[in-house]
């Protein structure tokens, strides 16, 4: 079933059946000022963090799964009829009530029509600010005058800290302040101490937001909830809206809302237009100084203008157009759009993460979200590689999170030894190198940087201590540690247990530091590096190769995973891929081990993390037990890793296999089988039901994931095949052999890239000439020496 299309040329998603299978979201606003919302106007606001400046309440996990959120009620005068300006809360048969929602990048436009008046709300943040825009267009489409009552609805926090809000209700009941100031909305919270501006983490503090009108008159208003809403009523049937008049209530403690009341008459074939703004600080400063902006009226079309424009450049630093038009919609808008969201807000914020368990910056997480931006973002991503790299501990393990508000590198305390994870730190290993080949600043290598909590190093030495740290933390086998986690946190390897596929990391790991050192001219350097790999490349193949594929790991006392040995997790795709990225696997061992892959853990909906699932184990030491077997870590398809079978199977040669495994888990490729699916089909997930489960294809998680950063890498970097390197570009695709070819757009260190691929041959992989501005080059290297500031690419692949 279809609920919308993708609208390439405006570069937004359009949904046109409001009652979608589940709330389909979109992102407002930046790192200061964000907002989630969904297709029915549900979602919440925060400032700085999700977590600990959540001034818009939000209960997670009801149904439907995004109220409350930011609501217009409508109300005839005539027979009292009333409905919302978005599908839901008010819930019109849709046989009578028509409603559209177009998520764009960073702004959401929802568009109604009931009994003849038309309405279209944009909700947006303007750029630079710290208040959203809800702007309502309004119209009478009958034939006859109409008179309207319009209320505004908002359900605030009784305070900014999200854990205390939702749980500590005996506290919440008692903070909460409002006041309403020549009609603006004050919110107030622990109003009767000082705000504490330069110490956000300190939740009690007095904090205040708004709500004003533009436009319209006020002619009342309700900030108590139980006042507006009714004691037994829901956000459905508010008893204000229904007998058509605020009670001018003013919240003291209880459950603090925010609702203002205006009336409007309306011509035939008129239309007016009013403007909502919601934001931080009081209403009698920047409340009023923020609705005095918008005397002129022009201002909130030149603003979201603005925002589109501020966005879309964001997106330009790669384009394609290929044979797949859903692949074209992924790779030019959304599964970049995706990426950057990702890269701003980590884990901490969505209708699935609250930001009260994963507020900040997870390291590992963060540190691969890099890698799929770093084209469109470059210094951007400099920015948060350097917070990343001081949370990077003296011993070269990392801090688990890091907190952008409150960390102080250098003064950091440092973890327990049974606090680190194996494979935190081995992720810069992918990240670093990948801005520096974007930027081609080597000098970035030789920046020192301090550790989380003592000293400081050149990052090059950051790097040599993240190897260390896997190296003096090794095991039995001469492999690494897997320490509290090694990426699969349902792993209990046991401190002194080994991680074959942190092996694999740290086997790539070495791989790049030798590559470093020769660059860096570092002789020692990268005779230390080799000598480790020479190592470490023999203890894999002597304990790891399981006889047709790689093993996961090997528990502290010697029990296996991921071997044929065991009866349950006999086989994992995480060594499988990365047997083959870092080049720990022979030629012979990588095509078996994919090809069991292939035969073990493929679906019609993506790979599998591990087969069989697990249900008799000791859950003590299989913690994936805990969940339903063909869900996430056990045995589920954790979309996360998906990227990565694509990347092993384009570096065997196979563009078929590796198209059809992207195709598999690609969300647009639902877009007309979205029931399957049920979340958006314009963004990633973090897991699918698999086969085990009654759900297979049932998708969970959107938005926030490594997934939507591997993703949109694998598909750039390895399918398309444009991959930037240290002294310039190579280009070689992977691709289906029924393609033709396609056509790119890549921008690298400010010059721009044309590249036309012809693959008339119909082969899979292989390049047999480029012909670069008019002359052929010997490879599939283009050198930076010989790049224009526009380039013109001809490839033809044989």
């Amino acid at each position: 079933m279809q609920f919308g299309h993708f609208d390439d040329l405006r570069k937004e998603y359009v949904i046109t059946n409001p009652a979608t299978p589940k709330s389909w979201s979109n992102y407002l606003g930046s790192t200061e000022y964000g907002a989630i919302i969904t297709n029915n106007a549900g979602g919440y606001s925060f400032y700085k963090s999700g977590g600990m400046g959540r001034f818009m309440r939000m209960r997670f996990n009801s149904v439907p799964m995004d109220q409350a959120g930011r609501y217009i009620y409508l109300r005839d005068d005539e027979d009292g009829d009333f409905w919302s300006a978005s599908w839901q809360p008010v819930g019109k048969p849709l046989e009578e009530f028509k409603s559209e929602c177009r998520h764009g990048t960073a702004y959401s436009i929802i568009t109604s029509e009931y009994k003849k008046i038309k309405t279209e709300t944009t909700y947006f943040v303007p750029l630079g600010k710290t208040y959203e825009v809800w702007k309502l267009k309004i119209k009478n489409d009958d034939t006859k005058v109409r008179k309207l009552k319009a209320f505004t609805y908002v359900e605030y926090s009784g305070t900014w800290n999200a854990i205390d809000d939702l749980l500590n209700i005996q506290y919440v009941q008692y903070t909460a302040q409002m006041n309403v100031i020549d009609g603006i909305i004050d919110h107030g919270t622990n109003v009767h101490i000082p705000a504490m501006p330069d110490n956000f983490k300190e939740k009690d503090q007095g904090r205040h937001t708004f709500q004003a009108l533009v436009g319209a008159e006020v002619k009342g208003y309700d900030t108590d909830r139980e006042v507006f809403l009714g004691n037994y009523r829901t956000y459905a049937n508010p008893i204000a809206v229904e007998k058509g008049e605020c009670k001018n209530s003013l919240g003291y403690g209880d459950n603090p809302c925010g609702t203002l009341q205006t009336e409007l008459e309306l011509k035939p074939g008129e239309e007016k237009t009013i403007l909502v703004l919601v934001g931080i600080g009081a209403a009698d400063k920047e409340g009023k100084a923020a609705a005095a902006e918008y005397e002129n009226e022009l201002l909130v079309d030149e603003q979201l203008e603005d925002v589109k424009k501020y966005w879309h450049e964001r997106l330009k630093g790669f384009s394609a157009l290929t044979p797949d038009e859903e692949l074209n919609s992924t790779i030019n808008t959304w599964g970049i759009y995706n990426s950057l969201i990702t890269f701003a807000w980590s884990r901490a914020a969505s209708l699935i993460y609250s930001g009260i368990d994963r507020d900040g910056l997870g390291y590992r997480d963060t540190v691969q979200d890099f890698v799929g931006v770093t084209h469109a973002i470059t210094d951007e991503v400099r920015e948060r590689l350097e917070l990343m790299i001081t949370g990077q501990t003296s011993t070269g393990g990392a801090m688990p999170v890091v907190q952008p508000i409150s960390h102080k590198p250098g003064g950091e305390l440092l973890p327990k030894e049974e606090q680190y994870r194996s494979d935190d730190s081995l992720w810069l290993f992918n990240a670093i190198p990948a801005y520096v080949k974007e930027s081609g600043d080597l000098d970035f290598y030789k920046k020192n940087l301090p550790y989380s909590d003592k000293g400081e190093g050149s990052i090059f030495n950051h790097m040599k201590r993240a190897i260390e740290f896997s190296l003096e933390r090794s095991g039995a086998h001469g492999l690494p540690c897997g320490l509290a986690a090694d990426w699969n946190d349902c792993l209990r390897f046991g401190h002194n247990g080994e991680s074959v596929f942190v092996a694999m990391q740290l086997r790539l790991a070495l791989a790049v530091y030798i590559e470093v050192a020769q660059l860096l001219g570092d002789n020692i350097e990268e005779q230390w590096g080799s000598k480790n790999l020479k190592t470490l490349d023999e203890n894999i193949q002597s304990y790891a190769w399981d006889g047709e594929w790689f093993m996961r790991g090997y528990r502290y006392d010697g029990m296996k995973f991921g071997s044929k040995d065991v009866p349950e997790g006999q086989i994992f795709l995480n060594p499988q891929a990365w047997s083959v990225i870092s080049g720990a696997a022979s030629k012979e061992q990588g095509c078996k081990a994919m090809a069991k892959v292939k035969e073990r853990l493929s679906t019609d909906y993506g790979i599998m993390v591990c087969d069989p699932p697990y249900t008799s184990s000791d859950y003590n030491i299989v913690r994936a037990q805990l969940m339903n077997p063909g869900l996430k870590e056990n045995g589920g398809i954790f979309v996360h890793t998906q990227g990565w079978g694509v990347m092993a199977e384009t570096i065997l040669g196979n563009g078929n296999q590796a198209y059809e495994y992207l195709r598999a888990y690609l969300p647009a490729a639902y877009n007309q089988k979205a029931e399957i699916r049920e979340i958006e089909p314009y963004v990633v997930c973090q897991s699918t039901h698999a086969k085990y489960s009654p759900k297979h294809g049932a998708s969970r998680v959107p938005w926030l994931s490594g997934s939507a950063t591997w993703t949109y890498y694998s598909i750039t970097q390895y399918v398309l095949g444009i991959r930037p390197e240290y002294n310039g570009l190579t280009i070689d695709p992977c691709i289906p052999s029924d393609w033709k070819g396609f056509t790119a757009e890549r921008k690298f260190r400010n010059k721009i890239f044309r590249i036309t691929v012809d693959n008339a041959s119909g082969v899979e992989k292989g390049v047999t000439k480029i012909i670069f501005n008019g002359t052929e080059l010997e490879s599939n290297f283009i050198p930076v020496q010989k790049m224009k500031e526009e380039n013109e690419v001809a490839v033809i692949m044989g």
